[in-house]
């Protein structure tokens, strides 16, 4: 944690003022330096000012590096029903928000007789605001979330110019059909790949989230642990629906996806109803050593 700290001071130091934090208009925040004699747009090396951003641009390099690694790592899974267990999720990188709760290393099952039971609440004043704004920048990195799960769950990526950041192209296995599909940012194509809350934020709302706070919602709407690439249609046809009303066509995924979305539930204290519980250990069934993921924030 301390180490952390370090890193994200260093990171705020290395932004020169009206730089801010890296966005649309200055992705990743670049570091402008001073010259070798002083001037603007060189290295400036000599002097301790000139070490000192030096330095400091090192260390945000560094930081950016850890931040991709990350980023690859957390909230993947592997698709195929005999790849084994997921991955352990990496620590995160400062500033990213925390779960509710620290699930540990346990079947999904198990996990699953943990939840509490209700009926869905009323759905009254919910708004996608409640959760925060909608795809933001999380992790500080200069990109907002959509993007970084689609560098994330897509391979072959390209970027559009001048960017690492804002995907232009992709391909993937797709868990929700099994098929191979490729994305192509466009005014037209972008919506082909949508980016899904695992668990629905409506569903959300009606099962527990009311009851957390904007900090812990808007957490749980950037988690890595509950976003995942999926096909547009079948997303649009999920809309807020649980898991006894729909699943994912593939049917190789709908262990994983149903275990993800235990995990999620878990970590932030939202509950099931009794269909939606009965649905999940029907799915559970063939596939009793299944296990929970933890939060894409790590601890």
């Amino acid at each position: 944690m301390a180490r952390h700290a370090v890193l994200l001071t260093t990171r705020r130091t290395a932004l020169l003022p009206g730089s801010g934090r890296g966005g649309r208009d200055n992705p990743g925040g670049r570091v402008r330096l001073a010259g070798r004699d002083g001037s603007p747009g060189n290295d400036g090396s000599r002097g301790p000012e000139g070490a000192l951003f030096k330095t400091a641009a090192v260390l945000f390099v560094l930081l950016a590096v850890a931040l991709g690694g990350w980023l690859h790592a957390s909230g993947r899974w592997p698709f195929e029903p005999d790849a084994g267990p997921p991955p352990v999720l990496a620590t995160p990188p400062p500033a990213l928000g925390a779960p509710v709760v620290r699930v540990g290393a346990a079947t999904a099952l198990a996990v699953l007789e943990t939840l509490p039971v209700k009926g869905r609440a009323a759905r009254t004043n919910y708004d996608r605001s409640a959760f925060g704004e909608a795809w933001l920048d999380a992790d500080f990195n200069g990109c907002d979330t959509r993007n970084d799960i689609l560098r994330r769950d897509l391979q072959d990526t390209t970027f559009e110019k001048g960017s690492l950041c804002q995907v232009r192209t992709g391909t993937f296995h797709e868990p929700y059909t099994g098929q191979t599909v490729t994305f192509q940012r466009g005014a037209t194509t972008s919506a082909a790949v949508q980016i899904d809350h695992l668990v629905a934020l409506g569903n959300a709302w009606q099962t527990g989230a009311q009851q957390l706070t904007a900090v812990q919602r808007q957490s749980l709407a950037n988690d890595p642990l509950n976003l995942l690439a999926v096909d547009g249609p079948a997303n649009v046809e999920k809309s807020d629906a649980d898991a006894a009303t729909w699943l994912p066509p593939e049917k190789k995924f709908r262990c994983q996806y149903v275990a993800r979305q235990i995990s999620v539930k878990a970590a932030y204290r939202l509950w099931v109803t009794p269909a939606e519980k009965a649905a999940m250990a029907r799915v559970l069934g063939p596939c009793p050593a299944m296990k929970v993921l933890a939060s894409g924030y790590g601890s």
